[in-house]
Formats: structure tokens, C-alpha cells, sequence
């Protein structure tokens, strides 16, 4: 009797028990909701990264600044959308980062604008003025700089924040030009309470860049090699999912509080999955220049040095 009710008890036990351990991943996020930053909120929603055998630990960020500089710290295991050529930065200076896959390639899903009142019609008309970009070496930050460039007008780059700052500030006044990426502002647009200025794919050199990459701390990437490989292919099978299930729509619409249609057509316009494709890397070239040119780097990295930097990327 003794060793069935252990033999009983036993079984018991092992149904309680969970499949296998859940282990925690630390993620720093810039621009809480997204889209292209929305795989691991969705993908935790979903269930998906619980099968993985993972649990997030979710911390959003006004950019990728501030997300890359967790990292460096090691508060953060991995970091979302990084500015690539702040990315370069950090990396030429010897900083324990390393880019782990694509986070978005092409610039379809940054936009900047002004009130429907502004007398500033056209991109000409800002000289002088005030634009608005997240963080100090973010894909936005660099995205104004090309806009100075491209369009030979002298801008005025304010750092605010991510897209509720900028808009609080752009609406008061504070700053001429705001900047967006969709959805948030699109209700805004559809009410014509603002005008759309331009778009950061109206620069050639940003249409087919990998301008925001995923990142993890070096440490994080030696000492703990199987479970990231988890982690990325839980993050593709969320990629999957985002652009397959309507439920995904579904849990991005009820998170971001943004009506369904509006969900659907946002991501349809700004977001082809082709630009989230985690293995994706091109335009490394010209982003180095940028960064030379806009004084990020002193010097182009050679092949080697980018060899060894895309040293961990999903293959």
C-alpha cells in the first residue's frame, strides 16, 4: 500500500508539473506599439513563446537609444529595432552588443507631419524650423539628418521622444514638424488634424536599408547560445503569425486599443512582412557612409569588422 499511494503520488506530481522550465529573457523595446516592435508582446499574448519554453520580461523605451544603452548595461538580454548606424557606433567603440537578426528593412512605416494649420507645406517650407526625431542615434535621428541632406533644407533635429511625445509637442507648438510611425497619428490623419510632410522612404538610400536591428548583449549571446536560438525561432513563428491569423490583428488591435480596420490596412501599407524578414541585412554600405558623413563613425568598418559583428545573425 505504501508504494502505490508513493507510486500514485508520483504520477500526480508529474501531470502538475509543467512540459519542461520556463526560462525569462529580458527585453528592452523601443515605441510600445508598433508593429514591427510588436512580435514579442503579440507572440507572449499568442502563446507562442510559452511553447519555446520562454517567458519576456517586457520593458518599452522612448527609442532605440535608450534600448541599445540597456543592453550595453546588461539589464537588458535583447533589444528591439536599434538604429543601425547607432548600432555601428556602439560596435566600433568596443561595446558588448551584437546584432542578432533584422528588425526592419526599407522605411516604409516613418512618417513626419505637421497640423493641418501649419503654413509649412511642403519640405522647402521648413528651413529653420524644428523637427522632431526619439533619440540620439536612432533610425529617426538619422532619418532627419538624410532629410537635411536630400532635401538641401536646413532643419532644426529636436530630440522629444517617441510618437505621444512628439505629437503633445508638435500640437502645442513647441516643435514645427512631428514625427510618426503607424499607426500612431493615422486616426489623426483620416480627421485631418494633420498633414503628412514626408515619409522617410522618399530618401532613396533608405528604401531597401536594414535601418533597425535586434540586438543582444555579448555575454548574454556566449554564455546562453541555445535558449536565443529559441528566442529567434519563437520571434519568426510570431513573424508567421502576424501576417497568417487574423488573430493577431485581433490581440495588436485589443493591446493598441486601434480599431481593427485601421489595424489591417496599417499593416498592409507601412509593414510588408518582407521588411521584417529576420535574416534580411542589406544596405550596410550606405548606411556606413551616412554615419561617416554625419560624423557617427571616423572611418568605414572594414569586412572584417562587419564579419565579425554580423557574427551572430540569424542565418
Amino acid at each position: 500500500m505504501k508504494f502505490r499511494a508513493l507510486a500514485v503520488a508520483a504520477i500526480f506530481g508529474a501531470l502538475a508539473a509543467p512540459a519542461f522550465a520556463q526560462e525569462t529573457i529580458k527585453m528592452a523595446v523601443g515605441q510600445r506599439g508598433n508593429w514591427d516592435t510588436s512580435p514579442a508582446e503579440i507572440g507572449q499574448q499568442a502563446g507562442i513563446f510559452k511553447k519555446h519554453g520562454i517567458n519576456l520580461e517586457i520593458v518599452y523605451t522612448q527609442g532605440s537609444g535608450e534600448t541599445q544603452q540597456a543592453v550595453i548595461a546588461g539589464s537588458a538580454n535583447i533589444g528591439v529595432a536599434v538604429g543601425t548606424t547607432g548600432l555601428m557606433t556602439a560596435f566600433s567603440k568596443g561595446a558588448p552588443v551584437r546584432p542578432i537578426s533584422n528588425s526592419t528593412t526599407g522605411a516604409d512605416d516613418l512618417f513626419w507631419y505637421v497640423p493641418a494649420n501649419s503654413p509649412i507645406k511642403t519640405p522647402k517650407d521648413g528651413a529653420g524650423k524644428t523637427i522632431s526625431y526619439s533619440t540620439t542615434g536612432s533610425s529617426t535621428h538619422i532619418a532627419v539628418l538624410a532629410f537635411i541632406k536630400h532635401f538641401g533644407v536646413d532643419f532644426k533635429p529636436t530630440a522629444v521622444g517617441g510618437p505621444p511625445a512628439s505629437f503633445a509637442q508638435t500640437m502645442s507648438g513647441q516643435v514645427d514638424i512631428g514625427w510618426s510611425s503607424a499607426p500612431f497619428g493615422l486616426a489623426d490623419l483620416k480627421a485631418g488634424r494633420i498633414r503628412m510632410l514626408m515619409r522617410e522612404s522618399e530618401v532613396p538610400a533608405f528604401q531597401n536599408q536594414t535601418v533597425r536591428m535586434n540586438v543582444s548583449n555579448l555575454q548574454f549571446i556566449t554564455e546562453k547560445g541555445p535558449l536565443l536560438a529559441k528566442f529567434i525561432a519563437a520571434y519568426k513563428e510570431t513573424i508567421d503569425f502576424m501576417y497568417s491569423d487574423p488573430k493577431a490583428l485581433e490581440i495588436w488591435s485589443k493591446w493598441t486599443n486601434v480599431p481593427l480596420d485601421i489595424a489591417t490596412g496599417m499593416r498592409d501599407e507601412f509593414f510588408p512582412k518582407k521588411n521584417l524578414e529576420l535574416t534580411r541585412v542589406s544596405g550596410l554600405d550606405e548606411a556606413m557612409a551616412d554615419a561617416v558623413s554625419m560624423k557617427f563613425l571616423t572611418a568605414p568598418l572594414t569586412k572584417a569588422q562587419l564579419d565579425d559583428m554580423l557574427k551572430y545573425y540569424a542565418k
